[in-house]
């Protein structure tokens, strides 16, 4: 899924838009034991709740792709009988009015979410009426196209409320108001099954971590089937020690600089396409090429790349730090460079010392204060 593709199903979550028919709720304590099971019709429900609870399901649909949301491939073995993905596809195909499928699918969610705390597991079962949409993009409301039932999945903390000060009315008297258990927003999620060229895709299901660095590949594992991605940091990590592997001690400011200028370059020249920017193995060993590294070098990438990386690992450029800034760092000091202005950067040697040099058009500032770059001998 892309972004206007999740922003599109993003929409079905208000109260007037709303798609949702049913939603089924399971309470677990801290001893992963099933503490409370419902389901209910989701307009039966008070208006006051349906708005807390859309919140809650539009959270599952935040952040950045390749960060908090990732696309997930079913291998084909799961989409036999038997497999995570027929599963779901029983799941969803019953409208989730089979008490045993989903007593089965808490108590896998339930062996394989990694927490210690009580949490909240929220499934609903909606329909979106796809309408159609004219050559440039305008929706016509009698021109539906297809059907998109689907499911939406928020696993939420329970935490203790803190305490505060109040007016208590029994007592008449200003004192600590008793503390609740109140459901946190969505600390994991998913949309099955995925939307995707506005129309459901059964072989992909859209995963959400509320924190990009904590993905738990076990529970992606276990639960989808799937090959975990990399996380946000992950990925830097990987694209960086590839670098330094790559490079070697011929590592220098330049060849950095051309890696940064031909990420941006790459990023410029998709910012039309909708789709989420990521480089694969074929991707880096272009890039690395164009920015200087030598076919010495590069004589053994590919073996480097699978040994690092794995064969078929995608990184994010988003997520690479060289695209949005250009940060250089010694025992003592850091420079940080928007990317417009990285040519101003140049390795010298000066006396002898290797020196950075920053190229500067006009004034300089020192803790606020306008100063002259050179103190000149009177």
């Amino acid at each position: 899924m892309n972004k206007s593709e999740v922003s599109e199903i993003k929409k079905q979550f208000e109260i007037d838009n709303c798609t949702v028919e049913r939603i089924c709720t399971c309470y677990v304590g801290s001893e992963k034991e099933k503490k409370f099971v419902s389901r209910d019709a989701f307009f039966s429900l008070p208006e006051e709740e349906m708005h807390k609870y859309l919140a809650f399901f539009k959270k599952a649909l935040t952040g950045t792709i390749g960060k908090n949301l990732m696309n997930l491939e079913f291998p084909l073995s799961e989409e036999a009988e038997g497999g995570k993905q027929e599963f779901f596809m029983k799941l969803r195909d019953s409208n989730l009015s089979d008490d045993d499928l989903l007593d089965e699918f808490y108590d896998r969610i339930i062996a394989n979410y990694e927490t210690a705390e009580k949490y909240c597991i929220l499934l609903v079962f909606a329909t979106y009426d796809i309408p159609g949409k004219t050559l440039d993009g305008l929706e016509m409301e009698d021109a539906s196209e297809n059907m998109y039932s689907y499911l939406l999945c928020c696993i939420c903390p329970v935490e203790l409320s803190q305490g505060v000060l109040g007016y208590d009315t029994e007592n008449n008297r200003i004192g600590e108001l008793d503390r609740d258990w109140v459901v946190q927003n969505p600390d994991k999620g998913f949309l099955f099954p995925s939307f995707a060229d506005r129309t459901g895709d059964v072989h992909e299901v859209l995963y959400y971590t509320r924190k990009a660095e904590d993905v738990q590949p076990d529970f992606i594992e276990q639960v989808f089937g799937a090959e975990a991605p990399l996380s946000a940091g992950d990925q830097v990590d990987t694209f960086n020690m590839l670098l330094s592997e790559v490079m070697g001690e011929e590592a220098n400011v330049e060849v950095m600089k051309n890696i940064h200028d031909n990420l941006t370059e790459f990023v410029e020249d998709n910012k039309m396409n909708p789709e989420p920017l990521s480089i694969g193995r074929p991707e880096v060993k272009k890039l690395l090429e164009r920015s200087g590294i030598s076919s010495e070098q590069m004589a053994d990438f590919d073996d480097k790349y699978e040994e690092i990386a794995g064969d078929s690992a995608e990184i994010m450029v988003t997520n690479l730090p060289g695209v949005k800034k250009f940060d250089i760092s010694t025992p003592d000091i850091q420079i940080h460079v928007k990317p417009e202005y990285v040519e101003r950067i140049e390795a010298r040697v000066i006396d002898g010392r290797d020196c950075l040099v920053i190229v500067v058009d006009d004034h300089v500032e020192v803790n606020g204060v306008n100063v002259k770059t050179l103190v000149r001998d009177s």
